[in-house]
């Protein structure tokens, strides 16, 4: 479609060595970017003589593989960049949030947006299992930036009776203000040693989280893994 080739060609001439091209060369690159560029009188003769030699000169730019091939890849990777932009709706967070009371309790459950998935891990200082959750958690957190991962003390929600020593840490999952997901004394699904690995697979067990972000894509260095 001339929209994407079109597209093509700016990025070329975006990502051209300036200082490296010929004048001719810059000129062509400045026509194949500008299609609809409007020309004066004066050049007149410029534009017929570009137009004759416009479809060697650029069969020519586009086919150098040495020179397309590095700047194909940096194409190729904009432009996943900018549909994985497009299609990330909502609001990122890529921390775990401490919850200080039970009024923040309620309100990062009853205010997000109804897409956002929220993850609350009710804990308490010295019970097996709860910091090893909050590691896990945060570097969860780091990886779906957008599910929201809380975690808040027990004798911090106002209902301490209900959140004893004996069912921490417990788990919460919610998503439109709706419960998705109760797990009391979670730790007791894992080994006693367990990590972020293991706590993700607990949870998509249940499909409680989403598909993972995208990898950061880099600058465009030719020496990383193509995007097919």
């Amino acid at each position: 479609p001339k929209g994407v080739i079109n597209d093509w060609r700016k990025f070329k001439l975006e990502s051209e060595d300036q200082d490296s091209l010929s004048l001719s060369k810059k000129e062509i690159l400045r026509q194949m970017s500008s299609p609809h560029r409007c020309f004066s009188k004066d050049d007149k003769d410029t534009r017929e003589r570009f137009c004759r030699k416009m479809s060697m000169q650029e069969y020519e730019l586009i086919h150098d593989e040495q020179e397309d091939e590095s700047c194909l890849q940096k194409y190729r990777k904009r432009c996943m960049q900018d549909m994985h932009q497009r299609l990330s709706f909502g609001p990122k967070y890529g921390y775990l949030c401490e919850l200080q009371n039970g009024e923040q309790f309620l309100e990062a459950i009853e205010k997000e947006r109804k897409t956002t998935t929220v993850v609350v891990h009710i804990y308490e200082d010295g019970i097996k299992g709860c910091d090893a959750l909050n590691n896990s958690l945060t570097c969860l957190a780091a990886e779906y930036a957008t599910v929201k991962f809380c975690k808040i003390k027990a004798s911090a929600t106002g209902a301490g009776d209900r959140f004893s020593n004996e069912v921490l840490p417990t788990l919460l999952v919610y998503k439109g203000g709706e419960l998705l997901s109760n797990f009391i004394s979670v730790s007791e699904q894992f080994n006693e040693e367990f990590f972020a690995v293991d706590v993700e697979s607990f949870l998509n067990e249940y499909g409680l989280l989403p598909e993972r972000e995208l990898p950061a894509l880099g600058n465009g260095n030719t020496d990383e893994q193509d995007v097919e």
